[in-house]
């Protein structure tokens, strides 16, 4: 029995016809969703980015080979899976500062940015499309604590993982994706749900902020943006779990805990004027940063701060920062790029 819509049947014809326009309104449908998929995989917009343009791209080579014997949708993963997967094994994994090194000593320098190490990325909260009800909401899966989870995991553990608990695809499904046994995705499943396990904090951002509520999670970002633009470190401080961690990559460097954040805030952040907006990124609450530039008497874009949180506390601060000019290509990001992902303004005045 056919798994395709009448709409999606006689897209499927034009597009076996060469008719490109019908092929992109086809994939179109799945473009949001795949992407999510790939940044999940990867760790990296930018990656994600490729990876799905190749993906679309081979994807329209084969189409006269797909004989539809599934769903459209359950190809298009396929194909985009392993396309991840390709680049996932020439890389290094991505990593955030807290798994790469030590906590720096109190009174730490910054060193200079290690903008060639392979850091993670924001995923903007706003690219997220309907997904199908699986063991995690679409806004778990995307959490800073699951994808670095998932970067532990070799790759066939991590794509069988996501197909599975993510996206709901069947173990059969999953093996004919990936072109291996059953019984090999069983197995990729079992040692990949422990690692997860092992790995992930015990309630989610998604159940915190549920709990919390609206009122109360706006109230905490208006606080922490408010605090910042006053250099108020008594009020950043009493926001901030004893063992909360402060990192921004790429700087290697990272603090934890109330001693050696004060002398951070004080020597670095407390010492610029700054203007916030309030931010989404990978499910968790977050705060667009603009720095002021002291030539024009704008704020321009600096980074994004995504906020984790315990209880109504901040446990750790994700300072995701960008460059001040535009880099060379491939290198560190541009604050004009990574706050056009997010739809933020390009800069804010007084």
């Amino acid at each position: 029995m056919s798994e395709f819509s009448p709409d999606e049947r006689s897209l499927l014809k034009l597009a076996a016809d060469g008719d490109a326009a019908a092929f992109d309104e086809l994939a179109g449908a799945y473009r949001a969703e795949l992407r999510a998929h790939c940044y999940r995989l990867l760790g990296s917009v930018h990656d994600a980015e490729d990876a799905l343009q190749e993906a679309m791209l081979r994807a329209w080579r084969s189409l006269a080979g797909f004989e539809g014997r599934g769903s459209v949708r359950s190809w298009l993963y396929s194909i985009a899976t392993n396309t991840a997967l390709d680049v996932a094994r020439h890389r290094s994994r991505r990593e955030l500062p807290v798994d790469f090194s030590p906590a720096a000593d109190p009174g730490a320098e910054l060193t200079a940015p290690g903008t060639e190490l392979p850091w993670m990325e924001p995923f903007p909260d706003q690219w997220l499309a309907a997904e199908p009800e699986a063991s995690y909401e679409q806004r778990e899966s995307l959490e800073l604590a699951f994808v670095v989870a998932l970067q532990h995991l070799p790759p066939l553990q991590r794509a069988a993982l996501l197909l599975r608990e993510v996206l709901g695809f069947s173990t059969v499904e999953i093996a004919s994706q990936l072109e291996t046994s059953a019984a090999s995705v069983n197995s990729a499943l079992q040692r990949a749900r422990g690692t997860v396990r092992a790995l992930l904090p015990s309630q989610t951002q998604q159940s915190t902020l549920r709990q919390l509520g609206d009122q109360r999670t706006r109230a905490l970002v208006e606080r922490y943006a408010d605090a910042m633009e006053r250099h108020d470190l008594a009020t950043l401080i009493s926001m901030l779990t004893e063992d909360a961690a402060w990192s921004m990559p790429p700087h290697t460097e990272w603090y934890r805990g109330h001693a050696a954040l004060r002398q951070f805030l004080l020597r670095y952040p407390l010492t610029d004027r700054w203007r916030h907006w309030p931010a989404q990124a990978n499910g968790q609450l977050a705060v667009a940063c603009y720095l002021h530039d002291p030539v024009t008497g704008a704020y321009r874009p600096h980074g994004i701060d995504v906020l984790t949180l315990r209880a109504d506390k901040i446990s750790a601060v994700t300072a995701f920062l960008a460059a001040d000019t535009p880099p060379r290509a491939g290198a560190w990001i541009s604050g004009a790029e990574l706050f056009a992902r997010f739809g933020l303004p390009a800069e804010l005045s007084d």
